[in-house]
């Protein structure tokens, strides 16, 4: 008697578990888990960056230019460097122009309202995960951290955001 598994013997157990990993992950889906890291971070940056944007408007009695928004944040000290961009692996490219920063992987845009209105300043980025864009159909979901309302959350828009007045927008966090 011979000992040891025959062929067909081990082409069962490496098919059960082929099928065991593409279950596994089917169920982890780390696409979306590396999306929703990067959600994460750019929610981090912009809750930051709308602090530091309320501190500058309260030291200066005004918001820092919309082309040199980065600068003016940095030269004040806080933040003492401006955060990196995060690469997005679906379509969630800005279409800011010179307000989009940093240049070499734009990820967070800003617009402030000089108008008499003032309705604030905003700072926002597209988010990819599956669990925020789901919370709009049909638009685009942004994190958004507005000045007026002294907050951050998620938003829908079918274009790119512009400051509002305070309390006239629903978030949906």
């Amino acid at each position: 008697m011979r000992k040891g598994f025959t062929l067909i013997e081990l082409l069962i157990v490496i098919a059960i578990l082929g099928i065991i990993a593409t279950v596994v992950l089917a169920l982890l889906n780390p696409g979306q888990r590396m999306a929703q890291t990067r959600d994460a971070g750019r929610i981090s940056v912009l809750l930051q960056m709308g602090k530091s944007i309320q501190s500058f408007y309260t030291t200066n009695n005004d918001y820092p230019r919309s082309d040199t928004w980065g600068e003016q944040l940095v030269a004040t000290g806080y933040p003492k460097i401006f955060p990196r961009g995060i690469e997005s692996q679906s379509d969630t490219s800005l279409n800011c122009t010179t307000n989009a920063l940093p240049l070499s992987l734009p990820t967070y845009c800003y617009i402030y309202d000089d108008t008499a209105i003032q309705n604030g300043a905003i700072v926002y980025s597209k988010l990819e995960s599956i669990r925020q864009t789901s919370k709009c159909s049909g638009s685009e979901a942004y994190f958004v951290y507005s000045t007026v309302d002294g907050r951050g959350g998620v938003l829908c828009f079918s274009a790119e955001p512009t400051p509002w007045q305070a309390g006239t927008v629903t978030y949906l966090d």
